[in-house]
Formats: C-alpha cells, sequence, structure tokens
C-alpha cells in the first residue's frame, strides 16, 4: 500500500509548516511529514516551504524595510530570533488573498516559524510516547541558491539529521531534492547512505536543457537508480486524460520508473484543488494508488487519503 506523505502536515486543515500542523498531521496516521529547510542569516535551519517569508507571515507590517529590490522578504535576510517573532498564517497570493479559501483563515491563529531541531524532537518525542514510527520526510531547499548567498545549506541540514539519529537507509527517512546536480552531491560527494528522492518539477521535465532529461529513456531512469531510491514527480506526469473518453491513463513513466527500481511519490493531493479528468477526490486517489500503483502520495489531507486507502475496492 502506498505511504502518505503529509504535504507540509496537515495543511489542508490548518497553516502549512507549523508544529500544530504536523502534530494534526502525525494524529491523522501519516506515515511521514514533510520538513522544507532553509536557513537564517544566522545560520540557522528553519521550516519554511519557501526562501521567502511574505506569502505566509507577517514579516511585512513587523519589519516593513527590509525587503529587497525585488519587494520580497527573504528568510536568509533575518536572525532566528526576527524570524521567532512572526507569526505564521495560511498561504495567500501577492495581491493578498488566500490561496485555498475554505482552509483555516488567514491571519487567523498564534503561528509561528520552528527550526528544523525542533520539528525533529517533536517527532521523536510523539514516537516515543505513541510506540510508532512516523518517519520525516525533509526536502534541501533551493541549495545553490543558499551556496551563491555564501552558505552550504546541504551539509547543514545532513549535519543536523545525523545528530537526531538518521544515518542510515534503514532510518525512517526520505532525504528529498529538486537539484539533480545537489542530489547526485549528496549521494556521491559526501557519501550520504539515507534514501534519497529526486524531485521532478512541475513543467521542467519536458523541456530539452534541463537535469532531468534522464526520464525520457528507460536507460537514463537505470542510471538515476544508482543515485536515488524514488523519484518524487508532479502527480500530472503520471497520467493524461484519454481525448474521447475524458478518462485518465498512465503516461507509463511510473512504470517505467518501477521497472528501473524507483519508488514513485507523487504530489501533490488535495480534495480542494482536483486535476483535469478527476471530479471526486475518492477517484483520484484510487487511481494513483490502485490503477497506476504509486508507492506514496503528498497530500494535504492525511486524513482522507488514509480512509480511501483502508476502504475495499469494489
Amino acid at each position: 500500500m502506498a505511504v502518505i506523505i503529509a504535504h507540509r502536515g496537515a495543511s489542508g486543515y490548518l497553516p502549512e509548516h507549523t508544529l500544530a500542523a504536523k502534530a494534526m498531521a502525525y494524529a491523522m496516521n501519516a506515515d511521514f511529514l514533510e520538513q522544507d529547510v532553509v536557513a537564517t542569516r544566522d545560520d540557522q535551519l528553519v521550516v519554511l516551504h519557501d526562501i521567502f517569508l511574505d506569502r505566509v507571515t507577517d514579516v511585512a507590517e513587523r519589519f516593513p524595510r527590509r525587503a529587497r529590490t525585488d519587494g520580497r522578504y527573504y528568510v536568509r535576510d533575518f536572525d532566528l530570533d526576527e524570524i521567532r517573532r512572526l507569526t505564521v498564517s495560511e498561504r495567500v497570493t501577492e495581491t493578498g488573498l488566500p490561496v485555498y479559501p475554505g482552509r483555516f483563515p488567514p491571519r487567523g491563529g498564534h503561528f509561528r516559524v520552528h527550526t528544523f531541531a525542533d520539528e525533529l524532537q517533536l517527532v521523536s518525542g510523539l514516537n516515543q510516547a505513541t510506540g510508532k514510527q512516523t518517519g520525516v520526510y525533509p526536502e534541501i531547499k533551493r541549495p545553490a541558491w543558499h551556496r551563491r548567498e555564501g552558505f552550504d545549506l546541504t551539509s547543514a541540514f545532513l549535519q543536523e539529521l545525523s545528530t537526531h539519529g538518521y544515518q542510515t537507509r534503514e532510518d525512517p527517512i526520505f532525504v528529498q531534492c529538486f537539484d539533480a546536480a545537489e542530489v547526485r552531491r549528496v549521494r556521491h560527494e559526501l557519501a550520504c547512505g539515507l534514501r534519497l528522492v529526486q524531485l521532478i518539477g512541475e513543467n521542467d521535465w519536458q523541456e530539452a536543457d534541463t537535469d532531468y532529461k534522464y526520464l525520457r529513456s528507460d536507460r537514463g531512469l537505470t542510471e538515476l537508480a544508482d543515485t536515488v531510491d524514488a523519484v518524487g514527480p508532479w502527480l500530472n506526469q503520471l497520467y493524461a486524460v484519454e481525448p474521447r473518453s475524458g478518462a485518465p491513463v498512465s503516461t507509463g513513466l511510473a512504470e517505467r520508473a518501477h521497472d528501473a527500481g524507483l519508488l514513485v511519490h507523487p504530489y501533490t493531493f488535495r480534495a480542494d484543488d482536483l486535476p483535469a479528468g478527476f471530479r471526486r477526490f475518492e477517484d483520484l486517489v484510487r487511481f494513483f494508488a490502485f490503477d497506476i500503483g504509486v508507492d506514496g502520495m503528498f497530500t494535504d489531507f492525511p486524513d482522507l487519503v488514509s480512509r480511501l486507502l483502508a476502504e475495499p475496492r469494489g
């Protein structure tokens, strides 16, 4: 059965990447909790989806003169003590409207940014208290950008994991990254023994000059399997809508990845944002789980996916 990866926590119900959202996802029996990791000005690792603060916090109100020339507020321009003073809220658009209007009210609640260490300690404590072994699924976020900012995010990231006991492929963890060159560095230069996942961008994989060209051939996928254990594609890359019937059909990418020995963990399954070809969340989950046979699902709604996977087919 496919594992359930809580995408930024139970983010369909609580603001993404808050400890509350992670605790809720844990209680919903997610198999893994996702962490996106970026660095502050004082080289502290924090859990946020972006290198920016302005779409999920009140940074513009608290520090109105700290934006860069592009108008964005960067995590890297703030010390951890400053970031801890911010209030985290539901994600909004550039114009301030909620990305998902039916979710937790924007600017509601008293949520805070936390460190990578904070979250690893939370998961460890919950595992001890419950006897479960829920895993973590952290992402090295924009490593090349961080290097240009003067910081080796990847090395600090791996050291934090090692400090908290994540050191071998038997540990309950997958390490993910979109940067294919960095994934190769993690495995072959830094000799990381953890299970690795090559994330695949929503559109980049189709461009001839991208580093995702290995997806075009069986040989490329086989070579990729020398570096990683799994691929994390955008779910739309795994299916197409049949023009006449309107029914979803596999593109064959998942099957070819399986033939190469790779696990397939697509993103993102959202009950309030269904992709083309699906009218019900139940149909989406069952198609990917049973027709395509993916090995894991990133979802904002771990409770719904858990229930659907447990129901008998028929």
